[in-house]
């Protein structure tokens, strides 16, 4: 089988995803996602006639998101027309998935490059679906009621705190985690571990827009984080849908004995937010012909799918079921990636795998950098690539719990 290679990965910076207060939240989604791919083909002199396709990852492909993003974004970074583009969601794991269907093409010789990336525009996003449902138009949205009786889906902040509670993970444990996230992202960015990656977004002037992570908060301690509110305890007992149980209940229904207590808050969750990642992978062929020094390999790629009702839980076998298939051991692996969605993820990813947890996120993570849904995946693939190159390191894994109880994972060493 052919190999896949990683030339280059970028992101923009990640900007609060709150109408009117980040700096992005008034741009279009494809200019977001086109500011990705525009540096991605700047930085390569890429000759964007050979793009055989641009596979994209986008969560909520509704209104400004919808018509397939990552076909427009490329035409809106001037590709040539014939590269070709397609929109794919896979909730969180869109980003990961992304990369790992453009690397399938590569080693399955169909295609020799492809670029992989995704985009979300929380920030207005949340502004449209909180007017449909002023509106009474959130049923046009579409729902899992459907499959409530038969396999339970409750919201993802009550699961978290479900899962805290059948683990025995505590407030304080939660908190340390995030505090921990804030301080590594804090020396990651007073030391220019992002600055490869991270390219400005410009307005259609050339002026610039936002060239930093707007985020962190890099003053975070324990005990401003004990001083928080729980952010899911009223909603857990708020109804799932009309004339439904509540979301507390659709877990109960599967866990009768859990006891779920109020403990995650914006200090232990993914903090909202507007972003997009591109990834240029090559075959070795086309590398060598056109004089392009490959960063890194993909090693292996696999899915896995829990629980859909505690939805969180699949990173752990995901990121199993990825060694198996690399033939590698965790003892192999210097750089862990796992997607911060809650604290509560990451500690039991930690936890259950038995892991170094200098070794994991060491960048921080989504708690103080946050979380732009379909980017997040080639984010995250990015970051443990440069952190390789920073120390030296081999192997990469990255993976992330999406809804309904998945989880993609991908092994990439650098080369």
């Amino acid at each position: 089988m052919a190999e896949a290679f990683i030339i280059d990965a970028v992101r923009t910076p990640r900007s609060i995803g709150k109408m009117g207060k980040g700096a992005l939240s008034h741009l279009h989604p494809q200019h977001l996602a086109a500011a990705a791919l525009k540096a991605i083909k700047d930085r390569n002199d890429l000759n964007t006639a050979d793009v055989d396709d641009v596979i994209w990852g986008c969560s909520a492909q509704f209104g400004l998101q919808g018509g397939d993003m990552g076909r427009q974004a490329a035409l809106d970074a001037d590709f040539e027309v014939t590269a070709s583009g397609v929109t794919l969601d896979r909730f969180c794991g869109s980003g990961i998935t992304a990369t790992a269907l453009a690397a399938a093409q590569i080693m399955s010789g169909m295609e020799d490059l492809v670029v992989a990336g995704g985009a979300e525009m929380m920030s207005q996003q949340n502004d449209y679906l909180s007017r449909l449902m002023q509106a009474g138009l959130s049923g046009s949205m579409g729902s899992n009621a459907r499959l409530q009786d038969k396999r339970p889906q409750s919201h993802q902040g009550v699961c978290a705190d479900a899962i805290a509670a059948i683990e025995g993970i505590s407030r304080e444990e939660l908190e340390a985690f995030g505090v921990e996230s804030q301080r590594r992202a804090a020396v990651a960015i007073a030391e220019g571990r992002f600055a490869r990656s991270v390219v400005p977004v410009l307005d259609d002037e050339g002026n610039v827009l936002l060239d930093h992570d707007e985020y962190p908060r890099s003053g975070t301690t324990a005990e401003i984080l004990a001083g928080m509110k729980p952010a899911f305890e009223a909603l857990a007992d708020m109804p799932s849908g009309k004339d439904a149980p509540t979301f507390r209940q659709l877990i109960n229904k599967v866990y009768p004995d859990v006891d779920i207590k109020p403990l995650h808050h914006a200090g232990t969750s993914s903090g909202v937010v507007d972003g997009s990642a591109a990834l240029l992978l090559a075959s070795e062929g086309y590398a060598k012909a056109h004089g392009m020094k490959p960063r890194a390999r993909i090693v292996a790629t696999a899915n896995m799918g829990g629980c859909p009702t505690l939805m969180l839980n699949a990173p752990v076998p995901a990121a199993n079921k990825v060694l198996a298939r690399a033939g590698l051991t965790k003892d192999d692996i210097d750089v862990w990636e796992i997607n911060e969605a809650f604290a509560v993820v990451a500690e039991k990813f930690i936890r259950d795998l038995d892991l170094d947890r200098s070794k994991v996120n060491p960048n921080g993570g989504a708690i103080a950098l946050g979380h732009p849904i379909g980017a997040t995946g080639a984010i995250l693939i990015g970051t443990a690539l440069d952190e390789l190159e920073r120390t030296g390191g081999r192997y990469g894994l990255i993976t992330m719990c999406a809804a309904a109880g998945m989880a993609p994972a991908i092994i990439i060493e650098r080369v």
